[in-house]
């Protein structure tokens, strides 16, 4: 069983920043990606990285704003949010795919992953 343990969420201001965490016990540089839900709507991609560290972004709006790193060393994937807006309320989760090398694309899709953390609330007031 793999384990990820996301960290990091809170309320903010507008405008403000946070950094999430996802520490995973799966070692050795799998795919990985940032999601989030937010109530009423459907669970969307918000980041991805492969295990050569090439990245993603799916969405424009966050695109300019969000930026995704890992830490091999630490097993640990990151999200640096800024210019937060109320719009980014969700809960935010991470996941780990069973590969490395993916169409950067396909990562968009949550069923490339197989193990998810439990999430970490964002809300952005404003």
């Amino acid at each position: 069983q793999v384990h990820l343990v996301e960290s990091g969420g809170g309320l903010v201001q507008a405008g403000g920043s946070l950094r999430l965490s996802c520490t995973t016990s799966r070692a050795g540089g799998y795919a990985m990606g940032w999601f989030r839900q937010a109530p009423g709507l459907e669970r969307e991609s918000v980041a991805a990285i492969s295990g050569l560290g090439t990245t993603t972004y799916p969405t424009d709006s966050v695109k300019d704003r969000f930026t995704i790193s890992r830490d091999s060393a630490k097993n640990t994937l990151y999200l640096q949010m800024t210019s937060l807006k109320a719009e980014d309320t969700a809960l935010y989760y991470c996941a780990v795919s069973g590969g490395r090398y993916y169409p950067m694309t396909s990562l968009w899709n949550a069923d490339e992953y197989d193990y998810w953390g439990q999430g970490t609330q964002v809300t952005v007031s404003s």
